[in-house]
């Protein structure tokens, strides 16, 4: 849990605080979930969607304008499925180029300090295969620690994931609809200052129950 303050004020229009949702998908033409949820994210005020794939498909990041992104936005994101309990190869090497010491660590004064950091991911296996009993042996949070300890590094404030299982059935199931009204939900309470920062830190997902964490609807 970080230790963090309760709420990293947004200094853009209106006191509100910017979004960067970078998204990373290697094969978006074959997905029936994170297309949806990505354009989803593109229509809400205030939420910058960066698509790294078709932006840097050969990976070759301008370091400078990554960084002036970060540096324009309170809330970062990686929204990606999730591939061999991590992420994308892409945002891999986004984080060993863009993350640079001196910028983002083990500076006077690091970039990110006091920023919030959280992934958006979808997992094709059902929710239960994540705990320890289950077939992954561990739960999405735990798999995630990797980038709970870069946040911290960064002195950024750590958000469980929000996260969609079996994301292979769930247009057929009817759950995708909902899924993404939550998530567009989760975006704007985090842009407005209505997501109580210290009641989801602790949860394993950030999705379990929204009511309990958004204020004011």
């Amino acid at each position: 849990m970080s230790n963090a303050p309760e709420s990293a004020r947004g200094s853009g229009e209106g006191g509100r605080r910017r979004i960067l949702v970078l998204f990373a998908h290697p094969s978006l033409e074959r997905s029936e979930v994170n297309g949806p949820l990505a354009e989803a994210t593109a229509r809400v005020e205030g939420v910058t969607l960066v698509d790294l794939y078709a932006e840097s498909p050969t990976f070759d990041f301008n370091v400078d304008r990554e960084q002036a992104r970060l540096l324009a936005h309170e809330v970062i994101c990686f929204m990606y499925p999730l591939y061999w309990y991590s992420t994308p190869a892409i945002l891999k090497e986004w984080q060993d180029l863009v993350l640079e010491r001196g910028f983002a660590y083990d500076a006077a004064a690091p970039a990110l300090q006091g920023k919030i950091f959280f992934s958006a991911l979808t997992a094709g296996g059902p929710e239960a295969a994540y705990c320890a009993a289950g077939y992954n042996h561990l739960t999405i949070r735990e798999l995630l620690y990797p980038l709970e300890q870069m946040a911290r590094l960064c002195g950024m404030i750590y958000l469980p994931p929000f996260a969609l299982f079996g994301a292979r059935t769930a247009l057929e199931e009817g759950r995708l609809a909902g899924h993404v009204a939550d998530w567009v939900r989760v975006l704007e309470a985090l842009r407005d200052d209505r997501l109580d920062l210290a009641a989801a830190a602790p949860r394993t997902k950030l999705n379990d129950d929204l009511n309990a964490i958004i204020r004011g609807g």
